[in-house]
């Protein structure tokens, strides 16, 4: 491929305050990194003009009702004729969500349309998500559609990761993340009661009934692209704000989702961004950690409650023992888990 690619991505939500929005900055700030040139496709912009006058050499988009909506196929066919290459991010082909998990999108395998879609080969050249080989939520895809499935991982942003010590967000333990139901019970028993014991400060989304309510107002807003609706909630934190964050706490810990334990596959951003700022990071185990990490050495992993307790505990009361692991994490997300790696993985799946 020439050496300066034209890169535009799809981003339907440009006001989200969820993990689309530091998903979007990582591959923005990675291409640009790279000297690729770099834009994005939002509801605001005339499709016909941006794709097809535009000329991406790689266009970057999903699979849902909000991509769909705002994404004009007839448009998408033309820029493919012309040269463009379609990556296209997919949600599970068997969703582990409930119907009632409004925010998540279903199976691709319950979608006749979207099979149809990726089948006719009209819409996609590449189909990747952060499922790994062998996570059987992915089951089915290739056989159905003849379209091979790319495990692409999330990642962080290697043009934040400096540390940036400040005594506003200085704490013991910190989180960061949005209160999901699927998280519940693990925030019930084993994050509110760290506030008692330690000094601790969470940050994010969704954490009162009224800031639920008003999510779901802005992602309704943001599906029929009502202006003061779809950007009526802002972002709790800068992106620089949350690599001092991490940076300025003894422990930042990391929850994923119950059935995030099940499968392969999925590990999220904060398990690369807290490390990558030079944060200390306990993690609760999903099955690819070991596959990515070392550890114990890399990454400390609680096994259950009693664990968690117990090493926040240690490494509160044992600094050397933390700054060792911070600096062997650090440098393994430099070397494998940033959106620069991805980037490179992306190009290279082009060029095969």
């Amino acid at each position: 491929m020439k050496k300066q690619l034209k890169i535009l991505y799809h981003l339907p939500n440009p006001d989200t305050i969820y993990a689309g929005r530091t998903i979007y900055f990582g591959y923005k700030h990675a291409f640009e990194k790279l000297n690729h040139v770099f834009d994005a496709l939002t509801p605001s912009d005339n499709q016909s003009e941006k794709l097809l006058n535009f000329k991406p050499d790689i266009f970057i988009s999903g699979l849902g009702p909000l991509t769909l909506k705002f994404l004009d196929r007839k448009t998408l066919i033309r820029a493919k004729k012309n040269g463009t290459i379609v990556f296209i991010n997919i949600p599970f082909w068997n969703s582990p969500f409930s119907k009632l998990r409004v925010n998540e999108t279903q199976s691709i395998s319950s979608n006749k349309d979207w099979i149809t879609y990726i089948k006719s080969g009209e819409f996609g050249d590449y189909y990747f998500n952060s499922c790994e080989s062998g996570d059987p939520r992915m089951d089915g895809f290739e056989k159905v559609t003849d379209y091979r499935h790319h495990t692409v991982l999330l990642a962080a942003d290697d043009t934040l990761i400096y540390p940036e010590f400040s005594k506003k967000f200085e704490t013991e333990i910190s989180y960061i993340g949005t209160y999901l139901p699927g998280k519940k019970r693990f925030l019930d028993e084993q994050v509110l009661p760290l506030i008692k014991k330690y000094r601790t400060k969470i940050y994010g989304q969704d954490w009162t009934p009224l800031s639920r309510l008003l999510g779901l107002v802005q992602r309704g807003g943001q599906y029929l692209n009502i202006p003061y609706l779809r950007s009526l909630l802002k972002q709790p934190l800068q992106l620089e704000d949350e690599r001092r964050v991490y940076a300025s706490s003894l422990i930042s810990i990391n929850i994923h989702e119950d059935y995030q334990k099940k499968f392969l596959g999925d590990i999220n951003e904060r398990t690369y961004k807290i490390p990558l700022a030079g944060g200390f990071e306990i993690v609760d185990n999903v099955p690819s950690l070991s596959k990515h990490f070392k550890l114990g050495e890399e990454l400390i992993v609680a096994e259950n409650k009693k664990d968690w307790f117990e090493k926040i505990s240690f490494y509160l009361k044992n600094p050397i023992a933390r700054n060792k692991i911070i600096a062997k994490g650090k440098a393994k997300m430099l070397k494998s888990h940033t959106y620069s790696k991805r980037v490179t993985q992306i190009l290279e799946i082009c060029r095969r």
